[in-house]
């Protein structure tokens, strides 16, 4: 039988839990209620915390909003960036903790990314805006993914580092012995080695990705190609703020990421595990 003091050690651990539990869950459950809620509900001094009756009808509004579309345009972006940001972030990794460089260039190479990393992506929006303008691409979604690498490509550089810096060398000469050449290595040997880092990268390059607003403000000015967080932005005016609404495509907006997290929790885990060795 358990004695007091592990019985009551283990009463606090639950009640934590529990209190995280609800912490977490109860903006989700206000955003599922609300969004179901008559506006005269959620506009009452005195809210509910369930709706008397239910109605799908912010939901047929978003849908008549061309909600699919700004949807698509926001996978389409998070998705492109994402996969840039992990093919040259990877090899640049590789390079890092591989290769040798002149006076330190690899060092310095790294400071860089990470001055750029650190600095506020507002700071460098104007000369960015400038560049995109020139290259005609300004107003599109490949401008937006070219934007985007200000904020994934260096945050990608540094988690990959980590990770291919773990991937014991012998491994890489033993096959270079058997006759295996460096992009066979590469893509035999180190990117399966690396596969829960390069996930754990992902999901996070994709959230960063998913949640900007600020340089799809900037960069974009045509609905058709706004993403999610600037249609969003359009549910709160100067007269009103539209909650039913603004509930259900925050919800709908949320759902990817969740259910893209817990599919790829178990590589997500092992690949914090393996950064943290």
């Amino acid at each position: 039988m358990p004695s007091p003091h592990r019985l009551g050690r283990r009463a606090v651990l639950y009640l934590l839990v529990a209190l995280a539990m609800v912490w977490t869950l109860f903006p989700i459950y206000w955003m599922v209620t609300t969004s179901l809620k008559l506006p005269i509900e959620y506009a009452s001094p005195e809210p509910s915390w369930a709706p008397t009756r239910i109605t799908f009808e912010h939901y047929r509004s978003l849908w008549e909003h061309r909600f699919l579309r700004y949807f698509l345009n926001t996978v389409i972006t998070a998705a492109a960036a994402t996969v840039v940001s992990l093919l040259c972030g990877f090899l640049a990794a590789y390079a890092l903790a591989r290769f040798r460089f002149p006076a330190k260039l690899d060092n310095l190479f790294l400071l860089w990314v990470l001055l750029v990393k650190m600095i506020p992506p507002i700071v460098i929006a104007i000369p960015l805006y400038v560049t995109l303008r020139q290259l005609g691409i300004i107003n599109s979604l490949l401008g937006l993914v070219v934007g985007y690498q200000v904020y994934t490509l260096p945050y990608c550089v540094w988690m990959l580092l980590g990770f291919v810096r773990d991937v014991p060398l012998e491994m890489e000469e033993a096959a270079a012995i058997d006759g295996a050449s460096r992009w066979r290595t590469l893509w035999s040997i180190v990117l399966p080695l690396v596969g829960p880092g390069l996930a754990a990268t992902a999901i996070l390059s994709v959230i960063m990705c998913w949640n900007e607003f600020t340089y799809a403000l900037l960069f974009l000015r045509s609905p058709a190609v706004f993403t999610l967080p600037i249609h969003i932005a359009s549910y709160i005016t100067e007269y009103e703020v539209l909650w039913g609404e603004l509930m259900g495509i925050g919800l709908l907006a949320s759902l990817p990421i969740l259910l893209l997290s817990g599919y790829v929790q178990k590589y997500l885990l092992r690949g914090f595990a393996m950064g943290f060795k």
